[in-house]
């Protein structure tokens, strides 16, 4: 079966997610998932693309993303670092063959509600998991950087987080205030979906501009 044409377009946040092959272990020590995030922000920087949010679990990654450049400087990003980043475990653990899957999967973030919405559902995500009772008892996520305000130099504020509020602290409080309530079965099933098959998690407002200016379904 050929594989869908992914979309990216500029300046427009993507939800990525990697998962290791077999749904197999990619994170086997503490100094795995630093050495991940070394090499993230070494490939973001060169293929200009903002991380706005990361989870690292178990068995995949979820990232957030924004392209700065070029739209495909996210594959880019995304080749360089799984090579980068297998060939070093891969050592490290006296392992070979492919660590991840084949493909990572991507959908288009649409409006400031479904970016939200995209923030929570990446680290409420080791939550929900049953690792940790509150997002910021887990260590490897954006949380402490988005909502507690603790310094974090992969990533970049989107423009949607840094109008929520006149500072970081009220930016910060605001950002907080989203994770009282859980995100709906209705919202984690949508995000699910739409990155599985590669569209939009957007309204539908967003989705018919899209069609528009593709001439496809998004």
């Amino acid at each position: 079966m050929a594989r869908s044409t992914r979309i990216l377009l500029p300046e427009t946040p993507l939800h990525l997610v990697q998962r290791g092959n077999n749904r197999g272990t990619v994170f086997e020590f503490l100094g795995d998932a630093q050495r991940y995030l070394e090499f993230l922000d070494e490939a973001r920087k060169l293929c200009q693309v903002d991380i706005h949010a990361y989870a690292l679990m178990t068995n995949h990654i979820h990232l957030l993303v924004t392209p700065r450049g070029e739209p495909e400087g996210v594959s880019q990003m995304m080749k360089l670092l799984g090579q980068r980043y297998a060939q070093n475990f891969n050592k490290r653990h006296h392992r070979t063959g492919g660590l991840f899957e084949g493909r990572y999967h991507s959908c288009l973030i649409g409006e400031e509600a479904y970016l939200f919405a995209c923030y929570r559902y990446i680290e409420m995500n080791p939550v929900r998991a049953g690792m940790v009772n509150e997002p910021g008892e887990y260590r490897w996520s954006s949380y402490h950087a988005n909502a507690l305000g603790v310094e974090d130099l992969l990533v970049v504020p989107h423009g949607a987080y840094l109008a929520s509020g006149q500072d970081p602290s009220a930016r910060q409080r605001l950002y907080r205030r989203l994770f009282k309530d859980p995100l709906p079965d209705a919202t984690l099933e949508d995000i699910r979906h739409q990155t599985r098959r590669g569209h939009a998690f957007a309204s539908e407002t967003f989705r018919a501009r899209l069609i528009q200016r593709l001439g496809s379904d998004p």
